[in-house]
C-alpha cells in the first residue's frame, strides 16, 4: 500500500470532456485525512488466496454466467445474448473470476492482471478479509490525481504525451478495430504503466474501480460508485478513463471489466 497524505483537492470536472449527468460537477474543495491505499488492483493471484482461504464464491460463480466482451470471444462462439444497448457485451456460462473471458480461459495465466467479474459485495468481502476497506470516492480521486492540481489524467491533460499510451484504453475504432499500439487487447497486469505522483499504478483504464459511496443521494437508486474506466473507454462513447469520472453500477453487477483497490485508515 501507498500513502496518501492529509489534504485538500478539487474534486470533479466541469470541462469539455465531462459528463454532467454523471454527477462529475460542481467542481468542489474537499479535504481528506491521510490513509493507505493499494498501489495497484487486486489481482487474481491475490484473490485466489483470499478464495482458498475462505471458501469465498462469487456471485458470477454461484449464478454461473457472467457478461464477457465479445472480442475476447473464440470465433466459433455460440450466438448468446447480449446486452441491448451494448452488444459487445455478451452472456457466458461459466464465466467468472476464475475464467476471465469464459471456460475456454483461465485466470493462472494471467496471474498478475486485475481480478474481474466481482461485484461490490464480492470487493467486501476480500477487503474485511485482508484488514482493509473499499475506499471512498473522494480518497479514490485524490490518489488517482496523484497530487496533481486539476488535472484530466493521472499524469497531466495530455491524453498521451509524447504519442506513447499512458493507460489501457481502446485504440482504433471501437469496438471493431483496435490496433493494440500498447500492447494489450484485453487486461494488463496490475503494474504495467508507471505510477503517479503518489505511486499508484493504473488508475485510469484497465478495469472499473469498486468504491464505498452511494452513485446518487435521490431515494430509490441504489447504484454505488465505480471510477476510472476500463479498458474498453474509448472517446467515442465513454471518455470515462478521466480521474474526475465515475459510473454508477448496481451492487449485484460483475463484468469482464471491473475490479476494485482496497484502503485503510492511518492511524
Amino acid at each position: 500500500m501507498v500513502a496518501v497524505p492529509t489534504g485538500r483537492f478539487l474534486m470533479g470536472s466541469q470541462d469539455a470532456l465531462s459528463y454532467p449527468a454523471d454527477g462529475e460537477s460542481p467542481v468542489r474543495t474537499v479535504h481528506v485525512d491521510a490513509f493507505w491505499i493499494d498501489a495497484c488492483t487486486v489481482s487474481n493471484a491475490q484473490f485466489a488466496r483470499f478464495a482458498t482461504d475462505t471458501g469465498h464464491r462469487t456471485s458470477a460463480e454461484r449464478i454461473g454466467w457472467s457478461f464477457v466482451f465479445a472480442g475476447l470471444l473464440p470465433d466459433d462462439f455460440p450466438p448468446t445474448r447480449a446486452v441491448a444497448a451494448a452488444p459487445w457485451w455478451r452472456q457466458v456460462e461459466g464465466a467468472d473470476w476464475r475464467h476471465p473471458d469464459g471456460p475456454h480461459s483461465t485466470w493462472e495465466d494471467r496471474p498478475d492482471h486485475p481480478l474481474v467479474h466481482i461485484d461490490w459485495d464480492d470487493a467486501r468481502g476480500y477487503a474485511a478479509w485482508a484488514g482493509k476497506r473499499l475506499p471512498t470516492e473522494a480518497e479514490w480521486e485524490r490518489a488517482a490525481r496523484g497530487g496533481l492540481h486539476a488535472k484530466v489524467f493521472p499524469w497531466g491533460d495530455e491524453f498521451e504525451p509524447g504519442g506513447r499510451p499512458r493507460m489501457n484504453v481502446w485504440q482504433g475504432d471501437f469496438p471493431d478495430r483496435h490496433p493494440t499500439a500498447d500492447g494489450w487487447y484485453g487486461t494488463c497486469p496490475v503494474d504495467a504503466y508507471e505510477p503517479n505522483g503518489f505511486g499508484l499504478h493504473n488508475t485510469t483504464g484497465n478495469v472499473w474501480e469498486w468504491c464505498e459511496d452511494s452513485f446518487s443521494p435521490s431515494p430509490g437508486r441504489q447504484e454505488r460508485v465505480a471510477k476510472g474506466g476500463s479498458y474498453l473507454c474509448h472517446a467515442s462513447y465513454c471518455r470515462r478513463y478521466r480521474v474526475a469520472a465515475r459510473q454508477g453500477l448496481y451492487p449485484d453487477s460483475a463484468t469482464g471489466n471491473v475490479g476494485f483497490r482496497c484502503a485503510l485508515d492511518m492511524t
